[in-house]
């Protein structure tokens, strides 16, 4: 899975779930400040990140380091890097 295939798929999440503009979406947006996610709304984005990806997210402690939509990214990017045979490749 690519970096790109990655954050279409966070991003279609992020639009789909939230409701927020695909253009609105940048790497450096803080998931609360930026994007006005609370703390319902992390679960909510754990859950659907979990359908998404097949990542089991509430285990790791990595996931606490993310704030921002980039840190989202760079972590699904490392999991299916680490775990390639736990995520769920995209369909075409």
């Amino acid at each position: 899975m690519t970096r790109q295939d990655i954050i279409k798929l966070v991003n279609d999440v992020f639009t789909e779930q939230f409701e927020l503009e695909p253009e609105k979406l940048t790497q450096e947006k803080n998931l609360f400040e930026d994007l006005g996610l609370d703390s319902l709304d992390i679960v909510d984005l754990m859950v659907e990140l979990h359908k998404t990806f097949g990542v089991a997210l509430r285990q790791n402690e990595k996931i606490r380091r993310v704030h921002t939509l980039g840190d989202v990214y760079d972590f699904l990017e490392h999991y299916a890097a680490e775990h390639p045979e736990q995520i769920h490749e995209p369909e075409k």
